[in-house]
């Protein structure tokens, strides 16, 4: 007995589409099935960035400051901002300066905005494209602004298209979009494809957190 050699499997967007249908009992007969299911994805995804983090869509980004300039427009694909740092090359020697998360109302409360220095807080302003707010004012335009962001998962725009997930997310995407599919199409399925999306869900967003190092050590004063 062998086994295939094999771990390129990888449905694309009418693949899941099917399985999702199947799942609610139903068959994907017409062309507008296969639309308001597609629309069912993109919906579901933009659930997934407010249901917290998801690794792969994490990248770092480095932006270069600019003399006493304290806002950077960012691309609209960005969801958050996890934290930021200040890469200064002095010489031959770079040093990445940690920076402190501001809130909105930290932010707003600075007394002087003006202040120029070497930048050691930020603020991100969640507007249709997010705006990072940095304070002091930059004292110079070569110090780099390294941050890691948060951004939008890859749509689905056609039936050929692969998903923007690890494999291990596969499950999950389709118990999801069964369930948001049988909303519209098989509620009497609902509650169940609910409940099976959701343990889904944990089973895989567990599997996608920081592993590191944690160490206790006993008081013995």
């Amino acid at each position: 007995m062998t086994t295939s050699n094999s771990t390129n499997f990888e449905p694309n967007v009418a693949d899941f589409i099917e399985e999702a249908f199947e799942r609610c009992g139903l068959e994907l007969r017409t062309g507008y099935d296969l639309v308001t299911a597609k629309r069912s994805i993109n919906l579901m995804l933009a659930e997934w960035a407010n249901r917290g983090l998801n690794q792969w869509t994490i990248q770092e980004e480095t932006l270069t400051v600019i003399e006493n300039t304290l806002n950077y427009t960012l691309n609209s694909n960005v969801v958050d901002v996890l934290d930021c740092s200040l890469r200064r090359v002095e010489g031959s020697t770079t040093t990445d300066l940690s920076m402190g998360r501001l809130s909105r109302s930290e932010y707003l409360n600075i007394p002087t905005k003006s202040t120029t220095g070497r930048p050691s807080q930020f603020f991100l302003d969640k507007q249709n494209s997010a705006i990072l707010k940095i304070w002091p004012a930059p004292e110079n335009s070569t110090d780099v602004l390294v941050f890691n962001k948060i951004v939008r998962m890859d749509d689905a725009d056609t039936a050929l298209n692969t998903m923007d997930m690890p494999f291990r997310f596969y499950p999950c995407f389709a118990a999801g979009l069964a369930y948001y599919i049988s909303v519209k199409k098989a509620p009497e399925k609902t509650q169940m494809l609910k409940q099976m999306y959701e343990e889904e869900f944990d089973r895989a967003s567990s599997t996608d957190e920081d592993r590191a190092s944690f160490r206790i050590r006993p008081y013995t004063g």
